[in-house]
């Protein structure tokens, strides 16, 4: 589905993606993990061309987008879903506005239809009937909820999640892997997601990616990063100080 080869990416001096080659398995949940600051956004924005490699190919579906003019890269990204850290909702908009708004820019749907596929993905996020509340009115785990809603509302081939986790509680945190699982079988997604949670990683992901350095250096099944001995997979896995990983 993805598939990036020898991607490179600097700004200014500070070199981020230096050699990036990864497959992102069509219809599966690949978690890419690895230390704060060091490129896993960067690599995500690649991924659905909000940034270009200074070299190196960012292949979805065969198709080089970082080749692409705008107008194309635009059709390609129809068919991604992002769901943003902070969920990013419009605060002037409510939940139904919102998630109806992809639909108002990117297709010719009436009014009627539109509200309709609004309610469908509310609830299959489990969040039905909140279409009128305003984002401020809403909870952390709600306002991902709805951001995921908003990313599925064109039915994408793909979602990327950054961080989905990030700043909530351990029950919500785990109420939102469970909505990943579900929504990625419900849908047929090809899911990529950014996380630091240990717990998350394991849960959610069919293949994890360890990015350090700007480069892959470990990528597989979650059994075989759980059982790897790379000592700094085994370090940030366990969170010690002692190891290749500096923390200065």
């Amino acid at each position: 589905m993805i598939k990036l080869v020898d991607v490179h990416k600097s700004f200014k001096r500070q070199k981020v993606l230096n050699g990036i080659n990864l497959e992102i398995e069509d219809g599966k949940t690949t978690v890419i993990i690895g230390g704060s600051g060091g490129g896993k956004s960067v690599l995500l924005k690649h991924m659905i061309g909000l940034l270009r490699p200074d070299s190196g190919q960012v292949l979805v579906d065969g198709v080089d987008i970082a080749s692409l003019n705008d107008r194309d890269l635009n059709e390609i990204r129809k068919k991604f879903g992002m769901l943003f850290q902070e969920a990013a909702l419009f605060d002037s908009m409510n939940v139904m506005e919102n998630i109806a708004f992809p639909l108002r820019e990117h297709t010719r749907k009436k009014n009627d239809e539109i509200r309709q596929i609004v309610e469908q993905r509310l609830k299959a996020v489990g969040l039905s009937g909140v279409e009128e509340k305003m984002p401020s009115e809403l909870s952390g785990g709600m306002r991902k909820r709805v951001g995921l809603a908003r990313a599925i509302a064109l039915h994408p081939r793909i979602v990327l999640f950054d961080e989905p986790t990030t700043g909530l509680d351990p029950v919500m945190t785990e109420a939102i892997n469970e909505l990943i699982m579900e929504t990625q079988r419900n849908f047929d997604l090809t899911c990529v997601v950014i996380s630091h949670d240990v717990q998350s990683i394991f849960k959610v992901g069919h293949r994890i990616a360890m990015l350090y350095e700007g480069k892959i250096i470990e990528y597989g099944t979650s059994e075989a990063i759980h059982n790897s001995s790379n000592p700094v997979l085994r370090q940030f896995l366990s969170g010690s100080l002692e190891g290749p990983i500096s923390v200065m």
